[in-house]
């Protein structure tokens, strides 16, 4: 305990192929990879051969080593780590405050997908019975998305969406969800009052960062349904936190 630590000298010498590979824009043939880390040249192919298997490299047609799909996702990964921790003390303290269960969702290729809920004790998530990518027209974090979107961009999402029936409050034609989100009166916030799941209404804003548009909302029981103004006052502030939170992450 408290020596030196035990090293692991071919994970090393990875490390060190794949920062040289990075530095050739148009790739390196394997010589001149293992000139420039100082690695004999077989162990630098058997080193090589592994990181492309691996997808940290790739091989090109005329042998040379460019960086792989694998450290794409690998940063992605890394990005969303890093926005989470920006974004994570703001929801955590909007849960505290309104004793509510917080959320944010991101528009992604297509789909309103829930990045991360912050819940507590005093403060329980929603029971997402119904996949959140079939429920967008029913909850306030999805319609706070749509509302944001362009004309073609929404007819477009409707159109690959069924606007399934949860509960007897759930708006389930096209035209009738488009007036609604248009005429919401707590607008930019919309509301979900009992459309994804009796006895929870929820109130949700639009986010933005990074060219990525999102939402962030909080679920509650019915009975306080009288604090919805309360609610919005305090998300809107928050949104804009969690919006320059994204722009600086992504």
């Amino acid at each position: 305990m408290g020596g030196s630590p035990t090293l692991i000298s071919s994970v090393q010498r990875a490390f060190r192929l794949l920062e040289a590979a990075s530095a050739h824009e148009t790739g390196a043939p394997a010589k001149r990879l293992a000139r420039e880390t100082g690695l004999p040249l077989g162990t630098a192919y058997h080193l090589l051969r592994t990181l492309v298997h691996e997808g940290y490299l790739r091989k090109l047609d005329d042998g040379g080593f460019v960086l792989g799909d694998r450290l794409q996702s690998l940063h992605s990964g890394g990005r969303s780590q890093a926005l989470l921790t920006r974004v994570r003390p703001v929801l955590s303290a909007l849960r505290d405050e309104l004793s509510s269960a917080a959320y944010l969702t991101f528009y992604e290729d297509g789909e309103i997908r829930v990045s991360e809920i912050v819940d507590g004790p005093r403060a329980p998530r929603v029971d997402l019975w119904v996949g959140f990518e079939d429920a967008g027209h029913a909850t306030a974090l999805g319609k706070a998305v749509l509302r944001e979107l362009d004309d073609e961009a929404r007819e477009e999402y409707l159109s690959r969406h069924a606007l399934n029936d949860l509960t007897p409050h759930t708006v389930t034609t096209p035209v009738e969800l488009i007036r609604r989100l248009e005429t919401t009166p707590l607008a930019p916030a919309v509301t979900d009052l009992e459309e994804y799941a009796l006895g929870t209404v929820c109130v949700a804003v639009p986010v933005y960062g990074g060219g990525t548009l999102g939402s962030i909302g909080v679920s509650m029981p019915r009975n306080r349904l009288d604090r919805l103004d309360e609610v919005r006052d305090r998300l809107l502030p928050t949104a804009r936190r969690v919006s320059r939170g994204l722009s600086l992450t992504m």
